[in-house]
């Protein structure tokens, strides 16, 4: 398959199923410590674009992944691909981040997020005070994070060649104010996603800049990908929780945990089950990454009233009634429908 033939298209030009399909949501991250893991790059033999091992469910059959890393991705429900994303691409995504921070740049239906610490601060808004951005698939320059083709050929591992961008996200991690606020709780990214199936869905989270344990990296908890989805909520923490910041409520604390390590431009690959968070962040700099969730343009809605969704879905309708006064808004599960397809279609590559 060639990753060149990737094309970006207009959701509401896309013909047929792609006009039905996926749209984006308004969402979106700690324990005993076990040794951190640094991202580090597997050499084994390229699979065989004929080879059809019936015991892998997690990952599709191409010429991408070797067998170590399936097999790595099939027990864990991540993978570490050092050095994907380049110097280049990662600076022009901070400058671009820095000038929507300030204004200078309009980018249509972002989400511009605050720290519950610093959230009624009267300070200007700048890239010290602005802690997440989300959506911004509205921003030419920010989404061709999501068009990379070194990161599509490896989404197309896990959804296929079919793909949706259906969230997107730039993470400001601030230095925690002493209150811990800016940690996230260990959770499922599925709870914030009303489509299915989930082994068709998949996250690429790109470090853009050194990421440890002294400015929070992610830790996640190996295997948990094979599980089910857990009911979340928000964590009883003192010192307070971000908005939508939902966490589980009944995961073992003493699971085994991997605190991953990552260089400027690794990227990991994870499943939405995987149960995973992040730390505070020790330091006195702000911790940058970008990241998108993807879709296999099969996927389909499921509803989530009378499900542990249902709590998200209420917290978000209140959230986007306020944000979109006026409009009409109409929820589908947990996701925000407009006018305008949120997912964004990637294309079909050709064989």
């Amino acid at each position: 398959m060639a990753a060149s033939a990737l094309r970006v298209k207009d959701p509401r030009r896309a013909g047929g199923a792609a006009q039905a399909r996926l749209r984006i949501l308004l969402g979106h991250l700690q324990g005993p410590a076990t040794p951190a893991i640094a991202a580090s790059p597997t050499l084994a033999a390229v699979v065989p674009s004929n080879f059809h091992p019936p015991k892998f469910q997690y990952t599709l059959d191409n010429n991408v992944l070797t067998l170590e890393q399936r097999q790595f991705y099939e027990d864990n429900g991540f993978l570490v691909i050092k050095n994907l994303v380049s110097d280049e691409d990662i600076q022009r995504f901070r400058n671009q981040f820095e000038r929507i921070c300030r204004k200078e740049v309009e980018c249509p239906g972002i989400d511009i997020m605050k720290d519950v610490t610093i959230a009624k601060s009267t300070h200007s808004l700048n890239e010290n005070i602005v802690t997440k951005i989300q959506n911004f698939q509205g921003d030419e320059e920010l989404f061709r994070y999501c068009t990379l083709p070194q990161i599509t050929k490896y989404v197309e591992c896990f959804t296929g060649p079919n793909i949706m961008a259906m969230h997107t996200m730039l993470i400001n991690k601030p230095p925690d104010s002493g209150k811990m606020t800016s940690r996230h709780p260990m959770h499922q990214d599925l709870h914030y996603f009303s489509f299915r199936p989930p082994n068709s869905i998949v996250c690429a989270w790109t470090a853009m800049e050194h990421i440890d344990r002294n400015n929070g990296c992610l830790v996640v908890l190996p295997g948990t990908h094979k599980g089910t989805l857990k009911p979340h909520d928000y964590p009883k923490w003192e010192g307070g929780v971000n908005k939508l910041f939902h966490g589980i409520q009944d995961y073992d604390a003493n699971q085994p945990r991997v605190h991953l390590v990552m260089e400027k431009g690794d990227t990991v690959f994870f499943h939405p089950l995987l149960i995973h968070g992040s730390g505070s962040n020790k330091t006195k700099g702000f911790r940058k990454a970008i990241s998108c969730h993807y879709a296999s343009s099969d996927c389909f809605y499921t509803d989530v009233k009378g499900t542990s969704q249902e709590n998200i879905e209420k917290e978000v309708q209140v959230l986007s009634d306020r944000k979109f006064e006026g409009l009409k808004i109409q929820l589908k599960g947990d996701i925000l429908c407009n006018k305008e397809e949120k997912g964004k279609w990637l294309g079909k590559k050709s064989t």
